[in-house]
C-alpha cells in the first residue's frame, strides 16, 4: 500500500521525497512504476507524437588524463593508440550527418592534457564557419572543468569563451554517479560532484541549456542513485536549464571492471521509470536504446520516457565497451507508430522541425540503408 500512495502522489504531480524515491528503487513492482511513469509523461506529453533527434557522437580525441574503471575508450596520453582527429575529417563527419539530416552533432573527448582553450575556440569556430545550422552538442562537465585547470583560467570566462566561439549546448557525460563516494571509488583524476554540478550552474546562468545523465549499475547503492536524482533537481530547481535526463547501465565489458554484473532491463526500466517519478521539474526523459537494443529501448518508451533520443550516425565510447546495438531511423519510427505515436524530428531545444526537412532526412537515412544493404549483397557474392 505504501508504494501505491507514493506512486498515486507522484502522478497526481505532487513531489515525492528522497525517501519515498528509495521505497521505489527498492520495489519489485515494475509494472505499477512503469505505469505511474507512463501516465506522468502522458500528462507532461498529452501531444499525439514522441520524437527523436538525428546526430552524430564525434570524439575528437580519446587521449584523456583522468583513469576511469569503468571505461573501456579512454587512452592514456603515452599510449600508441591515442588519436586526435584531423580537422578536415571532422568536417567531413559533420558533412555526412549534415546530408542526412542531422541538425547536431554530440562533440566530446578526453581530458586531453596539450590544448589550449584556443585550440577548443578554433574548432568550435571552423565549425560554425562551415555549418551555421548545425548546434554543436559539446565538451562534458569534466572537459569543461579541465579545461579551467590547464588554461587557469575561471569556469565563467572559460564558458563565455566557448559560448562566442560557436558551443550551443552542454551534454550530460561524466556524472556517472553524483556522489562523491562512488567517483571516488570508480575513477581518478576526474571532476567531483559540486564542480561538476557548478559548470552546469554557470552555463545556465550564462542562457545556455544542457542535458542530465546517469550511469548506474556498478558501485553505488539505490540511496545513492536517490541522491544523484536529488541533486539534479535541486539545480534544477536553481536553474531551469536542463532540457532531458538521460540514464542507461553500466557496460562491464572490455573495462576494469568487467567482474560487476551487468544490470539487466528489469533494473533500466525501474530505475528510468523512478527517474521520470523523481525528477518532476524536468520535461523530457530520452530513452537509451544504444545500451539496451531496439525492444528495449522502445519498451522504455511506456516506461517514462518521451523522446527515442538520437538516431546516432556514430557511437564510439559504448561501442568499446562491446554495446553494438545500431539503429536506422526507419526502425526508430517504426518503433514509435507501434507504440500509436506519430514520430517526430526535434531539435535540442524539442522544437519539431520543419516537415521538408525532416522529410529529407527520412529520404536520405533510407537511400543510405538501402546502399548499405546493397553493399552487404555484394560483398557476400563476392
Amino acid at each position: 500500500m505504501a508504494i501505491k500512495a507514493i506512486l498515486e502522489k507522484a502522478v497526481a504531480g505532487q513531489r515525492i521525497s528522497a525517501e519515498e524515491g528509495l521505497q521505489l528503487l527498492e520495489s519489485h513492482d515494475l509494472a505499477a512504476i512503469g505505469a505511474a511513469a507512463d501516465a506522468v509523461s502522458r500528462r507532461l506529453h498529452p501531444e499525439p507524437y514522441r520524437t527523436y533527434n538525428v546526430d552524430r557522437n564525434i570524439n575528437y580525441t580519446n587521449v584523456c588524463t583522468a583513469v576511469c574503471d569503468f571505461c573501456a575508450f579512454y587512452r592514456g596520453p603515452k599510449s600508441d593508440e591515442g588519436y586526435v582527429l584531423p580537422r578536415e575529417v571532422l568536417l567531413e563527419k559533420i558533412r555526412e550527418t549534415a546530408a542526412l539530416g542531422g541538425n547536431q552533432i554530440l562533440l566530446q573527448g578526453g581530458l586531453h592534457p596539450a590544448y589550449k582553450l584556443d585550440w577548443y575556440e578554433q574548432m568550435l569556430s571552423d565549425i560554425k564557419g562551415e555549418f551555421p545550422e548545425i548546434n554543436v552538442h559539446g565538451f562534458s562537465p569534466p572537459e569543461l572543468y579541465h579545461f579551467t585547470k590547464v588554461n587557469k583560467l575561471p569556469l565563467r570566462t572559460v564558458l563565455e569563451r566557448l559560448k562566442a566561439a560557436g558551443l550551443g549546448s552542454i551534454p550530460g557525460g561524466g556524472a556517472e554517479i553524483l556522489v562523491d563516494r562512488v567517483r571516488s571509488e570508480i575513477t581518478r583524476g576526474k571532476v567531483m560532484t559540486d564542480d561538476w554540478l557548478e559548470v552546469m550552474r554557470v552555463w545556465h546562468e550564462l542562457g545556455g541549456i544542457s542535458t542530465a545523465t546517469m550511469m548506474f549499475g556498478h558501485v553505488e547503492t539505490l540511496a545513492e542513485r536517490i541522491e544523484h536524482l536529488e541533486r539534479l533537481r535541486q539545480l534544477q530547481d536553481e536553474t531551469g536549464g536542463f532540457t532531458a535526463f538521460i540514464c542507461w547501465t553500466f557496460q562491464p565489458e572490455h573495462t576494469e571492471m568487467a567482474d560487476v554484473p551487468a544490470a539487466g532491463s528489469f533494473e533500466y526500466l525501474k530505475t528510468q521509470a523512478v527517474s521520470r517519478l523523481y525528477l518532476d521539474n524536468f520535461p523530457n526523459i530520452q530513452s537509451s536504446w544504444v545500451t539496451q537494443g531496439l525492444k528495449i529501448g522502445q519498451l522504455a518508451m511506456l516506461f517514462g520516457a518521451n523522446d527515442m533520443g538520437s538516431l546516432m550516425i556514430e557511437e564510439n565510447v559504448v561501442a568499446e565497451a562491446g554495446t553494438v546495438h545500431f539503429l536506422t531511423l526507419r526502425q526508430i519510427r517504426e518503433a514509435i507508430e507501434e507504440l500509436g505515436f506519430q514520430p517526430r524530428q526535434r531539435d535540442v531545444h524539442y522544437r519539431l522541425v520543419d516537415d521538408q526537412l525532416e522529410q529529407r532526412a527520412i529520404a536520405a537515412n533510407l537511400a543510405r540503408e538501402q546502399g548499405q544493404g546493397e553493399r552487404l549483397v555484394e560483398i557476400s557474392v563476392g
